[in-house]
């Protein structure tokens, strides 16, 4: 069994999660935690994890608008919407100040990102037959659990290959 923490080792503990995985400050905090209730506390006093992040933080190991920017490119270069990059941002404890701009970016973002979605999965546009109203139902479900809008979902599972061009421009004015 490892031996309990200390101020020190958990100190390298987080320097060490911090250096191999893009994090946020919540993350880091909960992964310091879950060590702490594994190996238990060797050290004076209760583990101060907080400051412990404060200090992290403090030398430019963590930055959450920079982690939020980074989240949020991700799930756009995959096809993902707003919602799906507000939800990913949540779930890393990312607030309101540090996520606005991943949000807006996301926002701006939201038609190329839903055209990449529906080229991924093949609907609207790029699917490769005709489809019948209820798989046209089972794409738009698809694109709005990916975080896009109803009315984006439907614009886009509506459109024939012959109607992307013009598709493209009408919902970028929307939008």
């Amino acid at each position: 069994m490892p031996r309990p923490l200390d101020a020190a080792s958990l100190q390298e503990l987080a320097l060490a999660y911090v250096a191999r995985f893009a994090t946020s400050r919540a993350k880091l905090v909960t992964y310091c935690r879950r060590k702490l209730r594994e190996r238990g506390w060797a050290g004076e006093g209760e583990p101060d994890i907080e400051a412990l992040a404060d200090k992290i933080a403090g030398l430019g190991f963590l930055d959450d608008r920079a982690y939020a920017g980074m989240k949020a490119a991700s799930l756009l270069r995959r096809g993902y919407g707003k919602g799906r990059v507000r939800t990913a941002l949540a779930a890393s404890g990312i607030g309101e100040e540090d996520g606005a701009e991943a949000l807006e970016s996301a926002d701006s973002g939201g038609v190329a990102a839903a055209l990449r979605f529906a080229e991924r999965k093949r609907i609207g546009p790029y699917a490769v037959k005709e489809q019948d109203p209820a798989a046209r139902e089972k794409a738009i479900a698809a694109m709005i659990r990916a975080g896009h809008s109803f009315t984006l979902a439907r614009r886009i599972v509506s459109a024939s290959p012959d109607d992307l061009e013009d598709l493209v421009t009408k919902l970028d004015e929307c939008h």
